[in-house]
């Protein structure tokens, strides 16, 4: 310090950081308001004069089904206490909100269904059907549209078969490998549970897919299905990648959606490619959309799950709002759409759509626990109905570490990591470098991993993240509740985690 000068008084400077923080912060907002608004002027400019018709049926009867397929597969796919899980995940077709409206679920557990009223008197009714997972009834209905079929894995104990394929994990007796600090990635691990409030239910953290870190919350195993959410997405991505691998489709091909084959339809014009990029600009609202309104009508996103239509023909039915591939929307239509083209390839050629994804690939790299559940009409809702162990999550993902290769077998296409994790045309155009094909990227850097990661990512805190650059696949699952407080943490452990392992060389 100069002679003469003087220090400012506590109070003073408290005052001054104070003010910078808030201008620090207003200028930040200031820049998404203006990033928005770019986006919002950007997409108007491309909108076609189509109509909007919202979803049919009472929102609150929605929630009710919501409510009733998440309390079902709660408690008969994961195996969560009535009152926690009421209390603690699934707030995405259920908000917790609602909740407070409706009748507290009713479980039967000889029938094994969940029923939940509306105080007009309706009810909604979840039948768990195994390994169909948890399925809401159409209203006025007692039994689903299709025969549920029984799903056997050809795969044996997982406890008598090593990792990667089954579950034993032998203490390595080989040295801990130069660069990697083991006692950072124990640090990292107990990061990601602190605080409890974050409802942490799951950690796993491969290297060059070896398990290095592994935690789970209480009453959680290694083999418990936890709530997933639209982690899905990036499984559907996954058996469309089979099916191009086996020469059934290609991504530059119109999407052979029947509802768009009537001569002079535009939607004919949509790629698949479109579609995996969430860009078919087909007219929906979503909750994600930086227009949305909360105050209503009832999002079609969310119709997708909790509808009693058909979801694959509702979904194909919807006009274009843009011309496809010009404008990035993250909406449910794209994902639903690939689904049905998966139920399509399948059946034509006269094989069981129920049992594909165990066949075409879970059997294929040790997964076990993956459910994927339907709706009344034995549609795979796989754009976010799904249910896997962290450690099926961790296989998926070293699936893309290892660009679709599994013990020396190729399953996806040659270069398919590479495309899922590509940043699609229209999201770039808009500017917003965060989305692939049915995967996140980090393109923006929101997470603190490198920039070449991405990530499977679902709802209430869901993560599955691939970071090439250090050979590392990291699974995070939490109970929905803790999402905003277990954020911090998965941060956390993140950083520590880049600390401890070493960068490919």
């Amino acid at each position: 310090m100069k002679r003469g000068s003087r220090s400012l008084p506590a109070h003073v400077v408290a005052v001054s950081l104070a003010l910078a923080a808030v201008l620090a912060a207003s200028a930040h907002a200031q820049m998404d308001a203006q990033a928005r608004e770019a986006l919002l002027a950007r997409a108007k400019s491309f909108e076609l004069d189509t109509p909007y018709v919202p979803p049919p049926g009472n929102p609150l009867e929605h929630h009710a089904a919501g409510f009733a397929k998440v309390m079902c597969s709660a408690v008969f796919v994961t195996g969560l206490d009535p009152d926690f899980a009421a209390e603690n995940v699934g707030y995405f077709t259920a908000p917790y909100g609602e909740r407070a409206k409706l009748g507290k679920p009713v479980i039967d557990r000889t029938k094994k269904t969940v029923q939940v009223t509306v105080p007009n008197g309706a009810t909604r009714t979840a039948v768990y059907l195994g390994d169909q997972g948890c399925v809401t009834l159409p209203v006025g209905k007692t039994s689903v549209l299709f025969k549920p079929g029984r799903v056997v894995s050809r795969l044996p104990d997982p406890a008598k078969q090593p990792w990667p394929m089954g579950d034993l994990t032998p203490a390595p007796k080989d040295a801990v490998p130069p660069g990697l600090d083991m006692a950072k990635v124990a640090q990292a691990v107990e990061a990601a549970f602190d605080p409890p409030s974050g409802l942490t239910a799951a950690f796993l953290v491969t290297w060059k897919g070896r398990i290095i870190g592994e935690r789970y919350g209480e009453g959680i195993t290694s083999r418990t299905p936890l709530e997933s959410w639209s982690m899905g997405k990036s499984v559907t991505a996954t058996l469309l990648g089979v099916l191009i691998r086996q020469g059934v489709y290609d991504l530059s091909s119109p999407a052979p959606i029947p509802e768009w084959q009537t001569p002079g339809d535009p939607r004919a014009k949509i790629r698949i490619s479109d579609i995996l990029h969430m860009s078919s600009g087909l007219r929906i609202r979503a909750p994600q959309d930086p227009d949305f309104d909360p105050a209503g009508p009832y999002p079609d996103h969310l119709y997708l799950y909790t509808g009693s239509e058909n979801p694959f023909h509702y979904a194909a039915t919807r006009p274009l709002q843009w011309p496809p591939n010009t404008v990035g929307r993250y909406h449910n239509t794209d994902p639903v759409l690939v689904n049905y083209l998966i139920r399509l390839a399948v059946e034509k050629r006269g094989e069981d759509y129920l049992s594909f994804p165990r066949r075409a690939l879970f059997d294929r790299i040790g997964m076990r626990t993956m459910v994927l559940e339907t709706d009344s009409y034995g549609n795979f809702l796989a754009q976010g109905y799904d249910f896997a162990s962290a450690r099926d999550w961790s296989r998926l993902g070293n699936l893309y570490l290892q660009d679709g290769i599994w013990n020396g077998e190729r399953i996806l296409p040659e270069g398919w990591s590479k495309f899922v994790s590509t940043l699609a045309p229209a999201w770039e155009a808009d500017k917003r470098p965060i989305y692939g094909a049915f995967f996140w990227l980090n393109g923006d850097g929101s997470l603190p991993v490198p920039r070449d990661a991405y990530f499977m990512n679902g709802a209430g805190g869901q993560y599955t993240l691939i970071i090439p650059s250090h050979d590392l696949v990291v699974v995070r699952l939490g109970h929905y509740k803790g999402a905003t407080s277990g954020a911090p943490s998965l941060r956390k452990a993140l950083a520590l985690l880049m600390e401890a392992v070493p960068k490919k060389s």
